[in-house]
């Protein structure tokens, strides 16, 4: 089973990553600082979220140009 992640995590990724796709990598510790400089996150947990979905949206993204 996936984890379910709430639609406001999900949301602010796939903009981001639409937007800024330059700035997002297949690594989690650079995605957070991206995250971070763009957005402004109320806690590090949300922010986490957010990081952790753009990098599993940015290795799709590499799978499918494959």
């Amino acid at each position: 089973m996936g984890k379910v992640r709430p639609r406001l995590v999900k949301r602010a990724a796939e903009q981001m990553v639409e937007k800024h796709p330059a700035k997002f990598s297949e690594e989690f510790g650079n995605n957070k600082k991206s995250v971070s400089a763009l957005l402004e996150v109320p806690s590090k947990r949300v922010r986490n979220m957010i990081a952790g979905y753009t990098t599993r949206l940015v290795k799709q993204d590499k799978r499918k140009q494959q």
